[in-house]
């Protein structure tokens, strides 16, 4: 299990997978790819597998954030976590509510919650979660559905709560400076890491941008 003690720092990039951008490669190659180029945190969200499907790749992609020290958790399936041993999971407001995860999981586990309101921050971390993804940045064609946030919504949002924010949401090399302003310890990135041709290289190159755009 992750420390968590060393959380913030694993939240600065920050992978969300996406099957939809991967072509002819595995799901596992693309992983290893974005840890290569320095992914410090991974989120297997896959939407559309079945029960037997999500747990050979959850088993998959912990190995190899296993291998790097990085930390692994599932998208709103706890059953899933559960029997792969991953570091946690991260829900969304209408997924299995924070407090059940929390319950499930323990003590140890890593609980992400999405949020878009200062009441909802508020909520999630009296609830139990250790950080937040807060958004979007600007529109996204993964997530449609979330609406985009002003740096002031995001600012207020990291001041309410005592635990680390990262910004999701239409995240990519053009967009990363903008985090400077907003309070936030990482950035969730799916397809600039994902879509890319050669993901090593992008990941790298977002990296680089983060290191130069938030405090260490």
């Amino acid at each position: 299990m992750f420390d968590k003690k060393n959380l913030k720092e694993a939240l600065r990039l920050y992978a969300v997978t996406d099957n939809a951008w991967l072509g002819e490669r595995t799901l596992a190659e693309c992983v290893a790819a974005a840890l290569a180029g320095g992914a410090t945190f991974v989120q297997l969200r896959d939407k559309q597998a079945n029960e037997a499907t999500l747990r050979s790749e959850a088993a998959e992609l912990l190995a190899l954030c296993r291998a790097a020290g990085v930390p692994f958790v599932v998208n709103d399936d706890v059953e899933t976590a559960l029997a792969v041993g991953a570091d946690g999971v991260h829900v969304g407001q209408e997924d299995m509510a924070c407090e059940r995860a929390r319950a499930l999981l323990g003590p140890d586990a890593i609980i992400g919650v999405s949020t878009q309101t200062v009441e909802q921050a508020r909520a999630a971390e009296a609830a139990g979660a250790d950080y937040l993804g807060v958004g979007g940045v600007r529109g996204t064609a993964t997530k449609p559905e979330a609406g985009v946030l002003t740096p002031e919504e995001f600012r207020a949002i990291a001041a309410a709560v005592g635990i680390p924010v990262v910004a999701i949401g239409g995240i990519d090399a053009e967009t990363v400076p903008v985090l400077a302003d907003l309070d936030v310890a990482g950035a969730a990135v799916v397809s600039a890491i994902f879509a890319a041709d050669d993901i090593e290289n992008a990941t790298r190159e977002l990296s680089r941008i983060i290191d130069e755009t938030l405090p260490v």
